[in-house]
């Protein structure tokens, strides 16, 4: 009967389990058509994924297969690990890797505290007239494709004409070679892509010092700590779960080194330094139609992507920063 006493229940009253139920049904509906705006919005956001990110996932058996078009992906003939055999045992495929991890290593430590400095310096500035110039100057090449990129770089280190290479032939007598020699390829390489998305980055890190406590730092002015005192001890850990989460994702793209950067400022002197696996597949899988091969070095590639992205985040998680 409703409203009867149960014992051993601590109120003495104990609804019946058909009311309890509706009573969770509504509460799971009304929340549902709290958030079916949310969940219109998030649609395109699934439908996206599915699409581009998880159905390509079924192509990876044309590894596995000598793909060709006139059998299609899943009538070729199965050849196993025969692929990734040919792969390495390619001195050539070695070569594009250690290219591929120096280039994107490099990038890593040179290029990702420098949005941290940037976001740091920022925020302490008080003037915000130019606060906002200095914002808007640093992340408006983050919308510039690098076809534009590549071109204003041509014309500042260009052989013939580049507006630095006037300046050396006015002091030497003779220009540099910036972007036929390695060294200096690989600087300008790394420095482009600095340069284009350090601002974009930087407000990232501007958004997470927004979440920190100020009176951290008047506690620690009062305690007479000085400006980078207050920096190191208060403002970097305040930002350390976001600088560690884009470390961790990062650490993800390290085999992934832009094919739009490498194949628009490459050429010939360079390409024993140049040469990575994203010109390797378009130059191999697409040009060379030898999808089967690619598609093995693309599965390498994510495979190797996989385990440096958790072994990141384990290391983070021993200092309980992880992001999972």
């Amino acid at each position: 009967m409703k409203g009867e006493l149960t014992a051993g229940s601590p109120s003495g009253f104990q609804p019946p389990d058909d009311e309890m139920k509706q009573r969770i049904r509504q509460q799971r509906l009304r929340r549902f058509k709290m958030n079916i705006p949310l969940i219109v919005m998030f649609v395109p956001v699934i439908l996206f994924y599915l699409t581009f990110r998880y159905a390509p996932i079924g192509g990876l058996v044309m590894a596995f297969k000598d793909y060709n078009f006139y059998d299609g992906l899943w009538n070729s003939p199965w050849v196993g690990l025969q692929h990734f055999q040919t792969l390495f045992s390619d001195p050539r495929t070695v070569e594009i890797i250690r290219n591929t991890l120096f280039l994107s290593l490099l990038s890593i430590i040179i290029g990702f505290p420098i949005p941290i400095i940037l976001a740091i310096m920022l925020n302490e500035v008080r003037n915000m007239a130019f606060k906002r110039t200095v914002q808007t100057v640093v992340y408006m090449p983050h919308f510039f494709s690098w076809v534009i990129i590549a071109m204003m770089i041509m014309t500042v280190f260009s052989l013939e004409n580049g507006i630095v290479n006037r300046w050396v032939e006015a002091w030497t007598g003779e220009p540099y070679p910036f972007m036929y020699n390695k060294g200096s390829w690989i600087a300008v390489f790394v420095g482009s892509g600095i340069w284009k998305d350090m601002g974009f980055n930087a407000i990232i890190f501007l958004a997470a010092l927004t979440t920190i406590d100020p009176s951290q730092y008047e506690a620690a002015q009062m305690d007479g700590a000085s400006k980078l005192r207050q920096i190191w001890h208060v403002t970097i850990p305040g930002i350390r779960s976001t600088i560690i989460l884009l470390l961790i994702l990062s650490m993800g793209r390290v085999m992934e080194v832009g094919f739009d950067q490498v194949y628009m400022l490459q050429n010939s002197n360079v390409n024993e330094i140049a040469d990575v696996i994203s010109t390797y597949i378009y130059r191999t899988g697409l040009q060379g139609a030898q999808f089967s091969l690619t598609t093995a070095m693309g599965l390498f590639e994510s495979l190797v992507a996989f385990i440096l992205i958790f072994s990141a985040n384990y290391i983070a998680r021993r200092f309980n920063e992880g992001l999972w």
